[in-house]
């Protein structure tokens, strides 16, 4: 009989132990998602699920369990206080933050006030307010990403002055840049799917100690939604569906996400549609920007039509769908497996800023455009949290990314379509490892293998017989592969001090053979052998609970891809880049400090400074083949020019927020950045960079009610003069507006917008707004592509 008590005791203390917990607004009363709780005393990360709810068994008698959310204040209560609590805890609406949780800095799951850097986090509250069509319009909401834009289905990110293959991408932790990633404006981006995301975050600076190679202006890390568990015996089902509209373009966008848990196994399917038209542009702006007319094919002859509207920019139109589906499988509390495949595919679409370009009366092209963009991965991540000698969170994860992509171009007039396409497999792992060596000291460590297989073919068609020909590739066959190893120490020194630093060592190798039938090339195949050790330390000083400074020095490196060592393109009219296989690494040096302070609950200011020098830098420079300095490329005399080791650069800047609590619900929130960016041309006099934008900014002012958010902005952008145009950029009068004397310079802009997000009833919420109210017509730094006009947007969101 006392064994059957004991045993019975035993049970009911075990079920008492398996304890379920609800967080809820504590204004609104509603569930909360995705608050993260942790605690010092464990290896777990918990995340709440859809109708606010973890298991929190693991932090069983633990009394700093930890919840932390971006926009709530931070709470930290012991077991015994939560079970006082009925297990059920009410969060309050933060103003102003200073720990929320960020994880792009080393990978794991971190509180910002212990990031020795800049980090900027979008929320997926954030991202259904701001209603971006793209991924790249996703960067742009933060305030403090800046996109180029040559056609609509694009967006080339700028940060700190650096932009393209200086950038890293991830996607779930794994790195999306290939080995054909470019120098020259990069589309990539738009493959990512916003209405699939989690969150956001832009890392600001150098971070090759952590990510490797490209990771020297910035790292972009997204995070993709992640399938959930049920935490009793019935299945847990959510799922959302969207319907979106935009007038600007007569955006037609749907979406639609499902998530089936159960406790062990989860499964997450998520798919979206868009078809966009042309893009109108605004009626107030510069008359440089219209491009009244289009290229048609009428009786065998290419001809000029006017269009009926002069502000659509045609061809522009395109469309896009995406495809995730996630299976996720937990044995038991220390392993944690998740299978994804991601799938992006759009049409066709128009290259529009090449249409600008004009060959004395006449267009110079009939048809430049881009042929599928298409991207693929399949990714297997294992995590395993087991306190051992070696670790205490280990994460594994293995990639296959499959990049399709090719580009089509036909002259006025010519029969002759010229298609090129690239094809590129990668193939990736990494182990990631999380030590806490003791309560103040963390460490990370890892190691990453990627390679990558590239697959260059050109193709020439008539366009009347449809007789086609061997033509020139892009690139050579090649492939590029990089193994490196990573260390990183973070120690809090004092309750106030946290001190992070960190090693790298890449190393690189790219073999590439070059088919010399269509040019007479000195060289037959390129061949690279190289490693870098770079490193970086940090520091994170709290004076007290509402003041922050932050100091970063670190040094970076990229190596040459394909794309720097073997591309064969026209970068502008009457030029022609050809391949340099004698190319080594740039290095990057970097340097910034940070000050975050709020007062009171009315005031928080956040001030970052930096200045990075980039030294052998890979710029594209005149050039020379088999002795000549230019050649006959397309049907023209083209210069010849090459990417080279041939200039240092450097940017600094600064990076302004400040927040302004005003009264019940209103805030007033301005980003601004200024960047200044020089490079060394080869007579050694300097040219600004051209990937160092003008300064910009945005401004909102809001108001939140309960179930109800209103938001007035406005994006702006400072005026770039003719002389503080890269010298490259100077002669571009096909994109940039023309000053009073004649020559190209880059006007001043601003929108206003007005956003409105209602939830009207449990399942249903509508998002909408009218955007450049004052129908601008304006163009962000650098682009062939004009902003949107005035836009209608409407969604409607059917939660479930």
């Amino acid at each position: 009989m006392r064994l059957i008590i004991l045993v019975g005791m035993l049970f009911s203390i075990s079920i008492s132990m398996a304890q379920q917990i609800t967080v809820i607004d504590e204004t609104t009363k509603e569930p909360i998602e995705f608050v993260q709780i942790g605690s010092k005393g464990s290896i777990k990360m918990l995340i709440t699920n859809g109708q606010g709810q973890a298991d929190i068994t693991e932090f069983y008698g633990l009394n700093d369990i930890n919840f932390r959310l971006y926009g709530y204040e931070p709470k930290e209560f012991d077991y015994t206080e939560i079970e006082n609590l009925n297990f059920k805890i009410e969060m309050t609406a933060s103003v102003f933050m200073m720990n929320e949780v960020v994880i792009s800095a080393n990978k794991w799951s971190q509180i910002s006030s212990d990031v020795p850097y800049k980090v900027s986090r979008l929320t997926a509250k954030d991202i259904a307010l701001q209603n971006p069509q793209t991924a790249a319009d996703l960067l742009s909401v933060s305030g403090d990403v800046f996109i180029q834009k040559s056609q609509q289905g694009g967006g080339s990110p700028m940060i700190r002055g650096f932009s393209t293959n200086r950038l890293l991408y991830t996607i779930d932790g794994v790195r999306m840049n290939n080995a054909i990633f470019r120098g020259g404006n990069l589309q990539n981006v738009i493959s990512l799917d916003p209405l699939a995301m989690e969150s956001a975050e832009v890392l600001f600076g150098s971070s090759s100690t952590i990510y490797g190679s490209d990771a020297i202006g910035g790292v972009m890390s997204f995070q993709t939604l992640k399938p959930e568990f049920s935490l009793d015996d019935q299945p847990f089902v959510k799922g959302k569906a969207m319907m979106r509209y935009s007038s600007a373009n007569n955006e037609n966008t749907g979406h639609f996400n499902v998530n089936v848990g159960w406790k062990k196994w989860a499964i997450l399917t998520s798919v979206s549609a868009n078809k966009f038209g042309d893009l109108r542009q605004g009626s107030n702006g510069p008359e440089e920007y219209l491009k009244p007319y289009n290229v048609q094919r009428i009786d065998s002859m290419d001809v000029v039509v006017n269009q009926e509207d002069e502000l659509l920019q045609s061809p522009s139109a395109y469309s896009q769908m995406n495809l995730m589906q996630k299976v996720r499988y937990s044995p038991n509390e220390n392993w944690d497996m998740e299978y994804a495949f991601h799938y992006s595919e759009t049409s066709s679409y128009g290259r529009y800023d090449r249409h600008l370009e004009m060959k004395g009366d006449e267009p110079k092209y009939a048809e430049w455009g881009y042929g599928p963009q298409k991207w693929m991965m399949n990714q297997l991540s294992i995590n395993n949290y087991s306190s051992n000698f070696l670790y205490d969170q280990m994460s594994i994860k293995i990639a296959h990314q499959n990049f399709g992509e090719s580009r089509i171009d036909r002259k006025f007039n010519n029969l002759n379509r010229r298609t090129r396409v690239e094809e590129v497999n990668a193939y990736s792992a990494n182990v990631d490892f999380s030590k806490r060596l003791s309560a103040k000291n963390n460490l990370f460590y890892g190691v990453e293998y990627v390679i990558n297989d590239v697959v260059s073919t050109g193709i020439e068609e008539n366009i009347n017989t449809g007789v086609t020909d061997a033509a020139a590739a892009r690139y050579p066959q090649s492939q590029w592969q990089s193994m490196g190893v990573y260390l990183n120490d973070e120690h809090k020194i004092t309750d106030k001090l946290t001190v992070q630093g960190g090693l790298r060592y890449t190393h690189y190798l790219l073999d590439a053979q070059f088919d010399n039938t269509f040019y007479s090339f000195p060289f037959q195949e390129a061949n690279l052998n190289n490693g870098a050790l770079t490193g970086g330390i940090g520091a994170v000083y709290s004076l007290d609970a509402k003041t922050v400074f932050r100091f970063n020095a670190s040094t970076a490196f990229r190596s040459p891809n394909v794309d720097d060592i073997g591309k064969v393109f026209d970068s502008e009219p009457g030029t022609v880049v050809i391949p340099n296989p004698d190319l080594s690494a740039e290095y990057a040096y970097n340097v910034d400090l940070g000050l975050t302070r709020v007062f009171g609950n009315v005031l928080k200011l956040d001030l970052t400074a930096y200045y990075t020098l980039l030294d052998n830098a890979l710029v594209r420079r005149d050039f020379q083949l088999n002795g000549m300095d230019s050649i006959i490329y397309d049907g023209t005399m083209s210069q010849v020019q090459a990417i080279q080791n041939a200039a240092t650069a450097d940017v600094y800047g600064i990076q302004a927020g400040i927040e302004i609590n005003l009264t019940k619900g209103f805030m007033l929130s301005s980003k601004f950045n200024y960047q200044m960016g020089q490079e060394e041309m080869d007579d050694g006099s300097l040219s600004t960079s051209r990937h160092a934008a003008p300064w910009f900014g945005v401004t909102r002012f809001s108001y939140t009610y309960r179930k109800l958010k209103l938001e007035v902005n406005a994006q702006y952008q400072g005026e770039r003069a003719h002389e503080d145009l890269a010298v490259t950029e100077q002669g571009k009068s096909d994109i940039y507006a023309i000053d009073d004397n004649g020559n190209t310079y880059a006007p001043s802009w601003y929108t206003v917008n007005l956003k409105a997000m209602y939830q009207f009833h449990d399942n249903f919420t509508m998002s909408g707004g009218l955007e450049n109210i004052t129908d601008q017509r304006y163009r962000t730094y650098s682009s062939g592509l004009s902003g949107a006009g005035r836009n209608f947007v409407l969604s409607l969101i059917a939660n479930f």
